[in-house]
């Protein structure tokens, strides 16, 4: 998040005088800030305790946490067919929990993950009305930075440990997941917010797991570690994915 912040903070200057956004708002988009920081480590945890394609996989599941959330947020009507779209991607997760026994811990800390995203997805929905993308970004990166240093901070006094400083070619894939996986990424996501749901956003990202797995067979071979529950559960995601995304091309047709 630190190069990130670094990255965004002059594009920003560049787009927006800082005092157009009052005090109280800049402190809002911080907090939210705080909800990405906790989807990332906890995304980050999934990978460490199973793999990436579970991670990935477990990421499928912000479209039930959507479909459930956002109308209790907002106080709006349930959109039954999100709802059961969403729970087509659930059950192709409990396909691979009740499988996969070797990966519970992952997936349970993956779902974390997934509904802290859906969280600032929703609201960042509201969100890109009232701000540029290149504001939401910014106090978003600075908030979750403030928040994941404290916690560094705080976990290496009481453990004891020392920090890790990264390699040269650590540096380099840093720097790109920075500016091409989130500063980059986070942009797209924000512009599209401004035009379609936040449940179809949510629902869109279910395609990670299918490029993102197949990357992961490349690189890590983790198809060696999959078993028959996995590639169920991965049938009935790319399902709900398909169903969804047949709805909205209907509903741009109809308008």
């Amino acid at each position: 998040m630190l190069l990130t912040a670094i990255a965004l903070v002059p594009i920003y200057l560049m787009h927006q005088a800082p005092t157009k956004v009052p005090l109280k708002e800049k402190g809002r988009l911080m907090s939210i800030g705080i909800l990405i920081a906790i989807h990332w480590v906890c995304f980050y945890g999934s990978i460490k305790l199973a793999n990436v394609s579970i991670a990935l996989v477990c990421i499928s599941s912000v479209g039930i946490f959507t479909a459930v959330l956002e109308p209790f947020i907002f106080k709006t009507k349930f959109i039954w067919n999100d709802v059961l779209i969403g729970l087509l991607s659930l059950i192709g997760i409990f396909f691979i929990f009740q499988f996969d026994i070797q990966f519970r811990t992952g997936i349970l800390v993956g779902l974390v993950s997934a509904f802290f995203a859906s969280i600032f997805t929703i609201i960042n929905k509201r969100l890109t009305v009232q701000h540029t993308t290149q504001t939401i970004q910014t106090f978003e990166m600075i908030g979750g930075l403030g928040f994941l240093t404290i916690v560094i901070l705080c976990m290496n006094a009481y453990q004891h440990s020392t920090f890790i400083i990264p390699t040269q070619n650590d540096w380099i894939w840093l720097i790109i997941l920075s500016l091409v996986c989130t500063v980059l990424a986070n942009h797209l996501m924000l512009n599209a917010l401004k035009k379609i749901s936040a449940f179809t956003m949510n629902v869109t990202l279910n395609l990670e797991p299918v490029y993102g797995i197949i990357i992961a067979i490349v690189l890590f071979q983790e198809q060696k570690q999959m078993g028959k529950g996995f590639y169920m559960g991965i049938l009935l995601i790319a399902i709900s994915v398909v169903l969804q995304m047949v709805r909205v091309m209907r509903q741009q047709t109809r308008k």
